[in-house]
């Protein structure tokens, strides 16, 4: 371990994987009451992260009920026009 350390190229603030990307977004109280209230009864956490991973699990769910509609939507034409 150094004696002493250097912080001349240190960065203020909280370390955010690069993923991330900062916006100013308006919800409405309730839902951050939701997400923060959730957070609490699960013993802490971020509840802008469970705000996020509600997002991801809403675009989840749409692109699989794309997939399902597709696949019906496929297997209907082929009844109706099946390959000579």
């Amino acid at each position: 371990m150094k004696d002493e350390y250097s912080f001349a190229q240190a960065k203020k603030g909280a370390v955010v994987p690069s993923t991330k990307q900062r916006i100013t977004i308006r919800l409405d109280a309730d839902i951050v009451d939701y997400f923060k209230q959730q957070v609490e009864q699960a013993g802490g956490g971020n509840y802008q992260a469970e705000i996020n991973a509600a997002l991801k699990d809403h675009i989840t769910g749409l692109k699989l009920v794309d997939m399902v509609k597709i696949a019906v939507h496929e297997a209907v034409h082929e009844e109706l026009h099946p390959a000579a």
